[in-house]
């Protein structure tokens, strides 16, 4: 990741401190009118380096709700760091204990008010920084966003290699169907029959092409499923997973490997696995495995993504729906989705992604 550029004089740090001192010249010293300044301050130093500060942010930890009052985060919406803000009258070192003790992250987070901040990396504190003296304000800034944690470090640059090389991983997948449905029995036996299935259960007009593209993302995508949910069950209890794994099966019988074909990206595997361990709450993670879907496996196929049903719906939508439901639900019928003989079926449920936030909103 690179790293930011800031000097005391450069006018972001500036502004900043003009905006406090009018501030403080209307006597504004409580935490919603100073942090504001403190919160674009932090947007500005990100995007430097392609990140985004994302206010009232959200975390949950061992099934207790947190809201902290920004996150750093990257292009996988991943949290590089968080920031929380407190009034000029607070003791921050109170504020520091009260937070941890209900749950707030120690990796790489920033406690400030107005005068001071205090910076907490890696479990320990680093320091308490004077944000009254410009170069303390930029060495606070500089600390924060340069900290990269060893399992994001990996991850972006086995990403980066993934990237690079898929195109090539799925015309090498696709030119090992093209030969088991030649000279692959069992393989054209289980092929035949899931294609027939897929017809009769999606589409009618479904293309062999788009049957072999899931056959693809599945033999890419199943060990991330089953590791990063920490579920060995999946491709036996995911009903679409479980064909899809007979078909695979068929095509491994002879000659093909998948481990050993696999075998060249398992560095970017292990990545993904340590990142995901980073992650405490099953819907961050699924976050995680939506964005990685939508930026790999799905890019080599995005033709035909919607034709058999592989594109995940984005998690504010999953929300929205959910919300919808229940607020239907209320209105119309004086229900609510906790309520008893209040069905929900997902058919196509895939990582639970929907079953999860409903259950969710009615804890």
């Amino acid at each position: 990741m690179s790293k930011i550029t800031l000097q005391p004089t450069h006018k972001v740090i500036t502004d900043y401190y003009a905006t406090l001192h009018n501030y403080s010249q209307l006597g504004f010293f409580n935490e919603g009118a100073v942090s504001p300044p403190f919160a674009v301050l932090l947007e500005s130093a990100a995007k430097q380096i392609k990140l985004h500060l994302v206010q009232q942010y959200s975390k949950k930890f061992k099934g207790r709700s947190l809201r902290i009052d920004g996150a750093v985060v990257d292009q996988w919406d991943l949290p590089r760091g968080y920031w929380e803000a407190k009034d000029a009258k607070d003791d921050l070192r109170k504020e520091v204990k009260n937070k941890f003790a209900v749950g707030y992250p120690r990796d790489n987070i920033i406690f400030q008010e107005p005068a001071k901040a205090i910076l907490w990396q890696d479990e320990r504190e680093v320091g308490e920084f004077d944000l009254l003296n410009r170069d303390e304000l930029v060495r606070l800034l500089e600390l924060f966003f340069d900290h990269q944690q060893p399992e994001f470090e990996q991850w972006e640059q086995a990403a980066r290699r993934f990237h690079e090389q898929l195109p090539e991983l799925s015309d090498a997948l696709l030119k090992v169907l093209d030969d088991a449905k030649v000279n692959n029995k069992a393989f054209q036996l289980a092929f035949g029959t899931f294609y027939s299935l897929c017809r009769t259960s999606i589409n009618p007009n479904l293309s062999e092409k788009a049957v072999e593209e899931m056959l693809i993302q599945h033999l890419l995508t199943e060990r991330i499923f089953r590791t990063v949910f920490q579920n060995s069950e999946f491709t036996r209890r995911n009903a679409i997973a479980r064909e899809i794994e007979t078909v695979i099966l068929a095509l491994t019988s002879q000659s093909f490997s998948r481990e050993e074909f696999l075998k060249r990206f398992d560095h970017f595997y292990k990545a993904i696995e340590q990142t995901a361990s980073t992650i405490d709450s099953f819907p961050e993670k699924q976050t995680f495995l939506n964005n990685i879907y939508e930026r790999f496996f799905q890019g080599f196929s995005v033709d035909v993504a919607d034709t058999h049903g592989i594109v995940y719906t984005p998690q504010p939508i999953v929300n929205f729906m959910v919300k919808s439901v229940e607020d239907i639900l209320q209105k119309e019928f004086g229900k609510s989705l906790s309520d008893e003989n209040v069905h929900i079926l997902d058919p196509f449920v895939g990582t639970w992604n929907f079953m999860v936030h409903v259950i969710d909103e009615t804890k």
